[in-house]
């Protein structure tokens, strides 16, 4: 069943009027046709243990940079056919197959990414609408409007390179087995050994392998305990990889390119985690790691495809910059959690349809938690197809204020896309119907959460 396209018919159109609803929602765009049907949605995203808030994400330097990469390949005319991607969706569109009005914005995207200074405000506007991903520039796209890549392009090869090369490192560092980690401290120790000692054998001696070398040590800084405390971590992400859209070939299967792809978010989610110890990893992070892996991984650009794992970790590290909050189990109640963020999204619905509010929370008393949670941490990615999930973080990522006040314009929206069956159900029939989101147009989703934007500006 679809989302219904409110406010058709004379008699509602006034009925609604009477109840404060903006006559905009009577648009005639709700005429236009749906998209496909959505896929199925993986499992529901639920919270580990967390420890207290860690200061801001941090990704230090600590390679030295390696000759640059290639540049970029410059972008192609819409008219020639983009090369295969890896694991395409099947309805992603060629550009023969765009409207006029995307290939315009297609046009304006690649005049803007072939400028000496990208003007990023111009991008962020063109982006906001939706890009027409026929020739592969979603990849370049994101990149700038995640901070990853500067806006000067003669500055893009140095900074991959220094990127990529810092990524390196991290993986050197912090994938590393202890065992690994013992051999090298104690060819380390050997070696000082045999400069001391004349004729030593380079063995680390038993007396003098210290406590917190010792894997039986429990010291807060033995590198084995450390490990095993690792472990439990670890094995909830291989699990949560394991099962990241089970219906797309890219991340799921037997094959070479399946496991390949789970081994990357493997890495990425495990040196975060290490990196920034006050979050760690919380399920369903790889929910949101997946979409910036696969959009960056099916660059047309090889040079830039096998780097998608770096570029993806960055990418990961600036997008939950800013929503680390609500991922710290600390911080639920405090103003920047996640309770604060569900209340602003009822407060955004109070504002916009104040009877839709009354009915959910006093009259069937459908708490937004039940259902807004999920799309709040999980950034929508559960709701939609992926394909949709895809436009839909074309605008979350295009606000220039973080994605969060889109987000929140949008799953506002998503409610009142919905009035109609939830003004006439009860808080069964609701809360299955908000967990269960319809297949809607997004096209018509965006348009309302920008009225929703327009009207509060106003």
């Amino acid at each position: 069943m679809e989302a219904e396209a409110p406010g058709n018919g004379t008699g509602d159109a006034k009925a609604m009027g009477k109840k404060g609803v903006p006559e905009w929602l009577n648009s005639s765009l709700w005429a236009s046709s749906s998209s496909p049907p959505a896929s199925a949605s993986t499992t529901a995203a639920a919270r580990l243990p967390r420890s207290p808030p860690s200061p801001k994400i941090v990704a230090p330097a600590r390679a030295p940079i390696p000759k640059p990469p290639p540049p970029p390949r410059p972008p192609q005319p819409p008219s020639e056919a983009p090369r295969p991607s890896v694991d395409a969706p099947p309805d992603d569109r060629s550009p023969s197959r765009l409207s006029q009005e995307e290939v315009s914005r297609q046009f304006q995207l690649l005049a803007e990414l072939s400028k000496k200074v990208v003007n990023i405000g111009e991008l962020r506007r063109l982006a906001s609408q939706g890009i027409p991903d026929g020739t592969g520039i979603r990849s370049i796209v994101w990149k700038l409007l995640l901070g990853y890549l500067p806006y000067e392009r003669e500055f893009w090869m140095q900074e991959l390179a220094k990127k990529r090369s810092q990524y390196k490192a991290f993986k050197e560092e912090f994938l590393m087995n202890p065992s690994e980690m013992a051999r090298r401290l104690e060819e380390s120790v050997g070696h000082k050994n045999e400069a001391l000692e004349t004729g030593g054998r380079g063995f680390l001696m038993r007396s003098e392998i210290t406590h917190d070398e010792h894997p039986l040590s429990l010291g807060k800084t033995s590198v084995w305990n450390q490990f095993f405390q690792e472990t439990e971590i670890i094995e909830q992400i291989e699990r949560d990889v394991k099962r990241t859209h089970p219906d797309m070939q890219f991340f799921c299967g037997d094959s070479s390119l399946a496991k390949s792809n789970q081994e990357a978010l493997r890495h990425i989610l495990i040196i975060f985690a290490k990196l920034n110890p006050g979050i760690r990893y919380v399920q369903g992070m790889n929910e949101i790691l997946a979409p910036l892996f696969y959009v960056l991984r099916n660059d047309p650009d090889q040079n830039n495809a096998v780097y998608a794992e770096a570029d993806a970790f960055f990418c990961f590290v600036e997008l939950l910059s800013g929503f680390r909050d609500n991922f710290c189990q600390k911080l639920d109640n405090s103003v920047v959690g996640i309770r604060y963020t569900i209340s602003k999204l009822s407060e955004l619905l109070k504002k916009h349809d104040g009877e839709l509010w009354r009915h959910l929370e006093i009259t069937t008393k459908v708490n937004p938690q039940f259902y807004a949670f999920r799309w709040i941490t999980l950034l929508l990615t559960q709701e939609f197809n992926f394909v949709d999930s895809l436009h839909i973080w074309d605008a979350l990522l295009s606000d220039p204020d973080g994605p969060q006040e889109t987000l929140l314009r949008v799953c506002c929206a998503m409610l009142i896309l919905v009035r109609k069956r939830l003004l006439a159900g009860d808080f069964t029939s609701n809360l299955k119907l908000l967990q269960n989101y319809p297949q809607t147009n997004i096209n018509h989703l965006l348009y309302v959460a920008n009225k929703l934007h327009g009207s509060s500006a106003g």
